[in-house]
C-alpha cells in the first residue's frame, strides 16, 4: 500500500501507528506476536515515549492491537490493520485533492485579479491619450442593417445626436473628406469623426452597432 507519499502533513503518533499497522500487514508482525515495548518504538520511530503510546491506543481502538497487563501489545487482527491502512489512504487522497482544488482557485483568483489591474491601466492609458490627442478619429464600419442608413447627414443631425463631428466618409473605397451635408451614408460604409467616447457609444447606437 502507497501510505509514504500521504505521511507528510499527518500527527507523528498517526505517522507511527500507520508504520506499526503496515509491518502487521507486511507479516513482521505477525498475530500474536508482542509488538516490541513503547521504549524501542520510540526509538525505533524517532520519537517521544509518549508518541509511541499514543500510537499504540489508536490502534488499540481499531481492535488492532490488544493492550494486555502483563504481556504488553499483542497483534489481534491483521484484517483491521488492512482497513486502517486502506482508510487512511483514502481520507488522505481526499485531502490532498481538497488542496489541489484549492491552488487551482487561488491561482485563478490571482491570474484574475492581475488581468483586472491590466485592464484598469489600459483604460487609464487610453483615457490619458484620448485626452491628449482628442481630435484623433474614430473610425466606424457601417456593417449592420439600420433605419438611419442611406440617410444624408442633414438627415441625420450627427452632432445634435451625438456630438461627433464626421471628419471622412469612404464609400465604395473612395474616401471623401470633409463630407456635405447632403452625403449618404450606406451599408458598408466607413465614417471617421472625431469626438469623446460617449460621442463614440451615441454613434454606434445610432447605426444599431452592438
Amino acid at each position: 500500500m502507497e501510505t509514504k507519499e500521504r505521511m507528510i502533513s499527518s500527527p507523528r503518533y498517526q505517522k507511527v501507528a500507520i508504520g506499526i499497522a503496515q509491518r502487521i500487514v507486511d507479516g513482521k508482525f505477525p498475530l500474536g506476536q508482542k509488538i516490541k515495548s513503547r521504549s524501542t518504538l520510540a526509538s525505533y520511530f524517532n520519537v517521544s515515549p509518549e508518541t509511541a503510546r499514543k500510537a499504540i491506543n489508536v490502534l488499540a481502538d481499531l481492535d488492532i492491537v490488544s493492550i494486555r497487563q502483563g504481556s504488553g501489545v499483542i497483534v489481534v487482527s491483521r484484517d483491521k490493520a488492512i482497513e486502517y491502512l486502506e482508510k487512511f489512504e483514502a481520507t488522505a487522497g481526499l485531502k490532498e485533492m481538497k488542496q489541489d482544488i484549492q491552488k487551482s482557485l487561488l491561482k485563478q483568483k490571482q491570474e484574475l485579479d492581475a488581468m483586472n489591474k491590466m485592464m484598469d491601466t489600459f483604460l487609464s492609458q487610453a483615457s490619458l491619450i484620448r485626452k491628449k490627442f482628442p481630435f484623433e478619429p474614430f473610425e466606424l464600419l457601417l456593417d449592420h442593417d439600420s433605419a438611419n442608413l442611406n440617410k444624408s447627414l442633414a438627415d441625420l443631425n450627427l452632432w445634435h445626436q451625438t456630438g461627433a463631428t464626421v471628419v471622412a466618409l469612404k464609400s465604395k473605397g473612395e474616401l471623401l473628406l470633409s463630407p456635405g451635408p447632403y452625403a449618404t451614408v450606406r451599408k458598408g460604409d466607413i465614417l471617421y469623426f472625431v469626438g469623446d467616447d460617449l460621442a463614440f457609444s451615441r454613434m454606434k447606437n445610432l447605426f444599431d452597432i452592438l
